[in-house]
């Protein structure tokens, strides 16, 4: 017999055993064929496997969600995925936003209380970045990643057995059909032998499914381990977002409680008074405006004299050049006003260094 001929019967074989599975599927389906009952272990073995599948899926899907809110960016992450490249470098979108902020500030002038704030603001931003980064990363390593091998590689295995299972099942009940049908004693010999070898290839193949699904157990305890990961990456990302926004809000609480305009109008202009942990706190809340008018006043007063008074520095300044006297917060200069000098600006001395430095910087003292 040549190789053509060996297929042929094999195909006709194949197509033959297909066809007595489809007949024994519909009559089961039908009511007309009795069908063999998988014992109740294997049954809730089973029941225990796709209910794993089917929330592993779930909280995988909604995990990805969760570290990647943009859908667009999960489809392209996808594709490079499957192409096995390394997706392109972008900006998250606190990166985004902090890079915004240093970008205003370095605009509106690192000198000046709104533009010192925004770069603070910005470097936090990134900060927070760069920590969800380190977020996505370790959760799709510890978490996701363990996650998606079940579902891509041992539920899959499962699911390859549990259709050979049901195909040896189909064979059995059959068989047992025919042997039912079978008249004549010779026939009913050979149809008994076809129950004896299809009820012994579907008890091997229930054994070796039933091993597969209770290993399901063992599946359970290791995404527990994978969860604790998880939580555990998820507690110290916040830790890092609590400790990156107080540190903030400290800088932001040592800025003076009255910001003056930023452009070079005159001191004797009220401006609305606003401290930084009432804008933390609301945005609708500012100082009385006498306080205003009692810190204004002071500084007028300066201008117009030729005396000099002691002054806080309410957080640190850096010279931007030789003219200028560089600050450190809570240390206490004095200062004093020259004529013609910029309204923004007074003279500041420090033992014996002295050098211009911004208003919004101090804090007059009685």
């Amino acid at each position: 017999m040549n190789i053509m001929d060996f297929n042929v019967k094999k195909l006709a074989a194949d197509a033959g055993t297909f066809l007595s599975r489809a007949v024994q599927f519909t009559e089961e389906k039908l009511g007309q064929a009795e069908k063999t009952e998988l014992d109740a272990h294997l049954e809730n073995l089973l029941s225990k496997a796709e209910c794993t599948k089917l929330w592993t899926e779930k909280i995988m899907k909604q995990t990805e969600v969760l570290l990647q809110p943009n859908p667009n960016a999960r489809i392209e992450e996808f594709v490079y995925e499957k192409l096995d490249r390394k997706a392109p470098s972008r900006m998250n979108n606190p990166e985004l936003l902090g890079q915004y902020m240093i970008d205003a500030g370095n605009e509106f002038g690192p000198g000046t209380a709104y533009g010192n704030a925004l770069i603070k603001c910005g470097e936090t931003q990134k900060r927070i970045g760069t920590a969800d980064r380190e977020l996505i990363q370790t959760s799709a390593i510890n978490f996701l990643t363990p996650l998606r091998n079940f579902i891509e590689g041992d539920y899959k295995t499962i699911t390859k057995e549990r259709k050979l299972l049901q195909n040896k099942r189909l064979d059995l009940d059959a068989a047992k059909t025919r042997l039912k049908k079978a008249k004549v004693a010779e026939a009913r010999a050979a149809s008994e032998q076809e129950v004896r070898i299809t009820q012994s290839e579907f008890d091997r193949q229930a054994e070796i499914t039933r091993l597969l699904l209770e290993g399901i157990s063992s599946t359970h305890a290791h995404h527990l381990r994978c969860l604790n990961d998880f939580v555990e990456a998820q507690m110290t990302y916040y830790a890092q977002c609590y400790q990156y926004m107080l540190d903030l809000q400290k800088q932001l609480g040592s800025f003076p409680s009255t910001f003056l305009s930023n452009n070079n109008q005159s001191s004797s202009t009220p401006v609305q008074s606003v401290s930084a942990p009432s804008v933390l706190a609301s945005a609708s809340a500012s100082l009385p405006s006498a306080s205003n008018s009692v810190v204004t006043s002071g500084i007028s007063e300066l201008k117009s004299s030729s005396g000099s008074r002691k002054a806080r520095v309410l957080y640190d300044y850096d010279a931007a050049n030789s003219s200028e006297l560089s600050l450190l917060a809570d240390e206490v200069i004095t200062v004093y006003s020259i004529p013609g000098m910029d309204s923004d600006w007074l003279m500041g001395e420090r033992g014996n260094q002295k050098g211009k430095v911004p208003i919004t910087y101090l804090e007059l003292l009685n």
